[in-house]
């Protein structure tokens, strides 16, 4: 009375299994990947504006325009934007120069 022990399956041979079409499959691992890409990056940007009691921050406070700008793009790819592209410059998005006639 043998058995076989059961191998562990990992997430790509589950996604192969579920999945028969190799485009679906890309998609689905393009997501995921784009996913991670957003929780990563927005972590790191709360990080940098929240104090932990168990983490000292320097004096100066970090450049994350890298980062901000990965979270940006990564955002953009799910079709999310992160600020209201109508705004003018003067901070209450209506239109202050008349119109030519």
């Amino acid at each position: 009375m043998e058995t076989k022990p059961t191998e562990k399956k990992g997430l790509l041979t589950k996604l192969k299994e579920n999945v028969d079409d190799h485009e679906e499959q890309m998609a689905i691992l393009g997501a995921a990947v784009r996913l991670g890409v957003v929780i990563w990056s927005g972590f790191i940007i709360t990080l940098n504006y929240v104090e932990l009691p168990m983490v000292k921050k320097s004096g100066a406070s970090a450049d994350i325009t890298f980062v901000a700008s990965i979270f940006t793009g990564a955002l953009a790819t799910f079709g999310l934007s992160t600020g209201n592209g109508k705004k003018n410059g003067n901070g209450n998005g209506t239109n202050t120069t008349k119109p030519k006639t």
